[in-house]
């Protein structure tokens, strides 16, 4: 089975948070956002939130975020858990070369595989190691009074 392999550069600030959208070789709409960083400067959360979060008006099934440097490790994390795949400086350069010597298999093959999964997140809300997450008992006690009436 073949598909049409439709690229669209998104134009202008109104993109929603993408740059490129794509249909893969499955079928399968993607939506890239790219991020041109100095290396020194990691992309942070707002780029996993800005693609993840336009998925929906592309009507798109996988999000990636592709950068000319590194990733925060919050944002590797939030990603993981999105099931957001991120590209990185040291990968673009593997898929560049690819396109280069031109396999296009795969840089494809690389572009297109599964992004890394986290699979426990809030779970792990009650462990000592979120210092910064609390749970609210005045807010909770607030809801099952309105809850019950």
């Amino acid at each position: 089975m073949r598909f049409h392999l439709g690229v669209y550069k998104t134009l202008g600030s109104r993109d929603f948070g993408a740059d490129v959208v794509f249909t893969d070789r499955e079928g399968v709409r993607n939506v890239i956002q790219a991020k041109r960083y100095s290396i020194e400067y990691p992309v942070g959360i707002s780029a996993v939130q800005e693609v993840f979060s336009c998925m929906r008006y592309y009507k798109a099934k996988k999000a990636i975020v592709i950068t000319s440097s590194h990733f925060t490790e919050s944002c590797e994390t939030l990603a993981g858990i999105n099931f957001v795949k991120l590209i990185d400086r040291t990968d673009l350069i593997h898929v560049i070369e690819a396109f280069r010597g031109g396999d296009m298999i795969e840089a494809r093959d690389f572009i297109e595989a599964e992004p890394r999964m986290i699979l426990e997140s809030w779970s792990e809300a009650n462990s000592n190691t979120l210092h910064e997450v609390r749970k609210d008992y005045k807010a909770e006690k607030y809801v099952k009074k309105v809850m019950s009436k």
